[in-house]
């Protein structure tokens, strides 16, 4: 979802301007992107996203300043087999995006809440295009429909030489880092693409702060530190009659070896990334099935 956001935000930047949006839409066997990826192309020829590793974005670019010009729509084929690194075949569709999606989509994300958008890209040319569905419509026939969901948003409760590198890999992948100095100070209502880091390396603070967090049934809550430690949370926190979910994750993240700060922190955020992008964790060379992720699978429908 990193490319939506950083999509509205350069088209924020644009006022006034007419922007292309090229829309992975089909793909059989193998390819780098997956159905949902996108790329805006402005006027000046910029582009924000990508649509595979590089191999085809220059040619997308060039025709949709065509359809930038001419106003209608086209589908690229490309078969990846022949000249590229993939084993597939893939469909780009390139519209003139309308600022109604743009601003529909835009106020979704800021209001945090999830929509689902259909590009329409087959039958009528005049229904063609990308747009927000509404509560329960149902997008026509030859759409590929996507749930487009907030970025998600992590709360680090307290500091220290990993809080660092957590703001820049969470940034890198376009998440929303807040530290937060004191756990009764939190305001924000959670949702369910919210997380949280507990990492104050202080018995009382982290207490109260994990009082506060289980609660709330975030699908991600981490614990910084050993397990005798996080029991003595824990039994302390039972004896005030605080549920743990399967959402809390002590000591957090995944064994990568980790040691420096750094380190811990890749630790920290690719376990978060495996938990809401329901991954597995394992070396993709063991795995037996496709790398995607089948349960973030958009639909295409016919």
């Amino acid at each position: 979802m990193k490319e939506i956001h950083d999509i509205l935000r350069e088209v924020g930047k644009r006022g006034g301007q007419s922007f292309a949006l090229a829309t992975l839409v089909h793909a059989e066997g193998s390819s780098y992107r997956r159905p949902g990826a996108r790329m805006l192309i402005c006027e000046d020829g910029r582009t924000v996203g990508s649509l595979s590793g590089g191999c085809i974005e220059e040619a997308v670019s060039v025709r949709a300043r065509d359809v930038l010009r001419g106003g209608e729509t086209a589908i690229l084929s490309f078969d990846t087999r022949r000249r590229f690194g993939c084993h597939g075949k893939i469909d780009i569709f390139v519209e003139r995006v309308s600022e109604q999606f743009l601003v529909e989509l835009a106020a979704h994300v800021d209001a945090r809440r999830s929509c689902v958008a259909a590009t329409i890209f087959e039958g009528d040319a005049n229904e063609r295009g990308s747009r927000i569905l509404q509560f329960d419509e149902e997008a026509t026939a030859g759409a590929f429909v996507q749930e487009i969901h907030p970025p998600i948003r992590l709360f680090i409760f307290g500091e220290g030489p990993d809080s660092a590198p957590i703001h820049k890999l969470s940034e890198l992948v376009g998440w929303q880092a807040i530290e937060v100095v004191d756990a009764n100070s939190l305001a924000v209502e959670p949702d369910e693409w919210t997380a949280a880091i507990v990492k104050s390396h202080n018995y009382g603070r982290d207490f109260v702060a994990l009082q506060k967090l289980l609660p709330l049934n975030l699908r991600y809550v981490g614990l910084i530190g050993p397990r005798k430690r996080r029991d003595q949370l824990l039994d302390d926190l039972l004896d005030l009659g605080v549920t743990i979910n399967a959402g809390f994750f002590a000591p957090t993240g995944l064994d990568l070896g980790a040691e420096t700060p750094e380190e811990i922190a890749l630790a920290i955020v690719s376990e978060i990334q495996r938990v809401f992008a329901y991954g597995s964790g394992e070396s993709l060379r063991e795995r037996k099935i496709s790398i995607h992720n089948l349960k973030k699978a958009a639909t295409i429908r016919a």
